[in-house]
């Protein structure tokens, strides 16, 4: 089996020309090259991962180079370039100062910079992360770095400039490295899937790049983990799902509903993203830099300060043109202040939620009633009143719909009055009257029961040819209970069950990877449930035929809890394991199976009891259990 290597070492420019997004830099270490004009001492600085050790050792190499090409390139043929492909040439030296960072280790250095190369004109040393040499390394650098040999140049590389002496940086030519652009990031893992026939999608690539932050190691490391996950087809919902990265979608949809003013939607998608395991703060500052982009994409001057894909950007621009400049100013100002008090909160869900309805009443007009003179409008009360109104006209609609479907008619009158007469109206459980009518309606449906009579709870159903010798009806037939009479408007919804997306995968799956897959996703169940994933902790499943696995729960109780979530359960299961056949079966163990919870010491007791050789090591050791 050939043996791996990572992408950023497989794929690291080996001439300058292959360096990527650092053009004028390698033009001007080209020209120097042709020209001969050549410094005692470089300084590379930039941020991580955007090719200044890789520059330093392809500069290296061409200045010791015996026949460089007509532009400034190393040749690759002659013996210096070939040592240094080899990686045994004794004219250039690296040295890591984060570990060699010592005047011991600077004196060595200079020792070996008084004995003249044996091949090529130069002796390089390139000092790697140079700022964490030590007060008295940097003093005893000083002379030679000022004058050293003639044959000898040091190319120094720092990610942190500001942390260099000023009479080091002094003596050396300075070249600041920028950071890496999302589109010319987007282009090098373009090309690098394409020699590695890797399939993609552009989205997928551009969030790779945007999670880089202008490193291009960082983004080769991060596609590496991508193609692992993703098995060769890098799509934008696999990568997202990878990086637990939020998706984008979910900013430009609180935008668009605080636009339009729906601070419940923006309050339940809220919960939807915390639910995933994401923070408040995280979802604050993300929004805050969606809204900047937006606020970015108004203006064609600005457009290109977007670090995002072509798709993206046309994105933003459609949601540009949509939201009003005031609010996107406002919105910025109270996500700010959002960040500043994140930390400091102890209530920080809440600080959360109250800036999102700030947002979502920024468009909100102002109320009538409100003086002008340099008060705040108060806007939530205006908008709790709007939707108020918008339930007091929906229940008034439906109300009107029932008693119109249920005008009775004159001899329908006589019979209800006739039916009343006798005693049977409708009653709760405590015998008060639930209404003089003859239907009885929750807040969405129609008249259930008309000209019937139902039961006391505590009461016997009376026999069929009563009183007035008309049936009477039983709460079965009627599909509703006596709890969900005492509900009143409350309405019993039925969770959908998940859909299985991966239906076509039919991976096997051994006890152990079961086990695993059920402990990971106990492990990523949302906050609130978090009581019922530990009790789910100390359950396991088991496979009991070919994509067959069964749970079996202690009680009647827990086994209503976990029925009620049995289709996430398996749709979770189905994709960790990668086999979308899997049937789920849920039962109550039976007496005989229900074994007693030992504590720890009953525990210890057990193993002493069952293994005499651990017992005899307790006894030398004189152990107890603590």
């Amino acid at each position: 089996m050939e043996e791996y290597i990572v992408s950023a070492r497989k794929y690291r420019p080996m001439t300058f020309d292959s360096v990527v997004g650092q053009s004028s830099l390698t033009t001007t270490l080209k020209n120097a090259v042709k020209s001969g004009k050549l410094a005692h001492a470089y300084l590379f600085c930039g941020p991580r991962g955007v090719g200044k050790t890789t520059c330093a050792r392809i500069f290296a190499k061409a200045i010791n180079c015996l026949t460089p090409t007509e532009e400034g390139e190393a040749c690759n043929h002659c013996e210096s370039c070939q040592a240094f492909n080899e990686q045994r040439s004794y004219n250039i030296f690296e040295l890591d100062a984060a570990s060699n960072n010592s005047v011991e280790n600077i004196k060595s250095l200079m020792e070996q910079t008084r004995i003249p190369p044996q091949v090529g004109r130069y002796k390089v040393f390139i000092i790697d992360e140079v700022h964490m040499l030590s007060q008295q390394a940097f003093n005893a650098f000083l002379k030679t770095l000022e004058e050293p040999p003639s044959h000898v140049i040091f190319i120094l590389a720092t990610t942190e400039k500001h942390k260099i002496l000023p009479t080091i940086i002094s003596r050396c030519q300075i070249y600041d490295f920028e950071r890496m652009t999302v589109e010319n990031t987007i282009a090098h893992l373009k090309s690098v899937a394409e020699k590695e026939g890797i399939a993609y999608e552009e989205e997928a690539l551009a969030v790779i790049a945007e999670k880089a932050d202008g490193g291009m190691r960082d983004a080769l490391s991060i596609f590496d983990q991508a193609v692992s996950f993703c098995q060769g087809n890098i799509t934008y919902q696999k990568v997202i799902e990878d990086l637990n990265v939020l998706d984008a979608d979910n900013y430009f949809n609180i935008v668009e509903l605080a636009l339009a003013n729906k601070v419940p939607e923006i309050m339940v998608l809220l919960d939807k993203i915390i639910g995933r395991g994401f923070d408040g703060g995280q979802l604050i500052n993300g929004l805050a830099a969606h809204v900047r982009n937006v606020l970015m994409a108004k203006d064609p001057q600005t457009l290109p300060l977007l670090e995002v894909s072509q798709q993206q950007r046309d994105r933003y621009q459609q949601q540009a043109q949509k939201a009003p400049t005031p609010f996107l100013y406002k919105a910025l100002r109270l996500m700010n202040q959002c960040d500043q008090g994140y930390r400091q909160s102890s209530h920080k869900r809440l600080l959360v939620e109250l800036t999102l309805i700030q947002v979502a009443q920024l468009t909100q007009p102002d109320d009538a009633d409100v003086p002008g003179a340099g008060r705040s409008p108060k806007r939530l009360k205006s908008l709790f009143r709007k939707l108020l109104n918008n339930v007091q006209q929906q229940k008034a609609s439906q109300q009107g719909a029932a008693a119109e479907r249920k005008m009775p008619t004159p001899s329908q009158k006589e019979e209800s009055l006739d039916t009343l007469a006798t005693g049977n109206a409708v009653s709760n459980a405590n015998q008060a009257p639930l209404a003089t009518s003859n239907a009885i309606t929750n807040a969405n449906q129609a008249p259930l029961v008309t000209s019937n009579t139902i039961a006391n709870a505590n009461q016997t159903p009376l026999p069929s040819g009563g009183a007035g010798g008309r049936p009477h009806i039983k709460l079965d037939s009627l599909g509703i209970t006596f709890k969900q009479l005492r509900q009143g408007e409350q309405q019993v919804q039925q969770q959908a069950e998940p859909e299985i997306t991966n239906k076509e995968e039919n991976n096997a799956f051994t006890e152990e990877n079961l086990l695993e897959a059920w402990i990971g996703m106990c492990n990523r169940m949302p906050t609130k449930m978090k009581a019922m994933a530990q009790r789910m902790k100390n359950m396991q499943p088991h496979i009991i035929a070919e994509n067959q696995i069964e749970l079996v729960v202690d009680n009647e109780i827990l086994l209503g809890q976990i029925s009620e979530i049995k289709g996430r359960i398996r749709a979770t299961l189905a994709k960790d394991l990668h086999n979308g056949q899997i049937q789920l079966a849920i039962r109550q163990a039976a007496v005989e199976e229900i074994k007693p919870i030992l504590s720890k010491r009953e525990v210890f007791d057990t193993i002493r009891r069952d293994n005499p050789a651990l017992e005899k090591l307790r006894q030398l050791l004189d152990l107890q259990l603590a």
